[in-house]
């Protein structure tokens, strides 16, 4: 046991030593905003993200209205692609009933 102390001790070192390495650079910046994201509420969030990047901002005046804007234009989004299925529905209900003929005739 006494030969491998050295060697543990030397990839432990490395080990360290890369992490830190690794952390300090732009994945640590990266890992800590991500950690920094778990403890703000989603509009705090986004006025960080807002701030961060320059864009003019009101206390919460630009967050609520961003997200009454996303969600009028997702609510938009549902009903347009409820009317793409009940398209999609009709279209094949009308080339089922096309079709039921050439399979219930008597083969040639």
């Amino acid at each position: 046991m006494g030969q491998w102390a050295p060697a543990v001790g030397v990839i432990g070192l490395a080990l360290v030593i890369g992490a830190t390495l690794v952390l300090t650079g732009p994945v640590g910046k990266a890992l800590a905003e991500w950690i920094r994201g778990w403890s703000k509420t989603d509009e705090q969030w986004i006025a960080f993200k807002a701030a961060k990047q320059g864009l003019p901002l009101g206390a919460a005046g630009f967050g609520a209205m961003e997200a009454e804007r996303l969600a009028a234009e997702v609510e938009e989004l549902r009903h347009r692609l409820g009317e793409v299925e009940e398209r999609l529905d009709f279209t094949e209900r009308l080339l089922a009933r096309e079709r039921q003929p050439d399979r219930l005739a008597p083969p040639r």
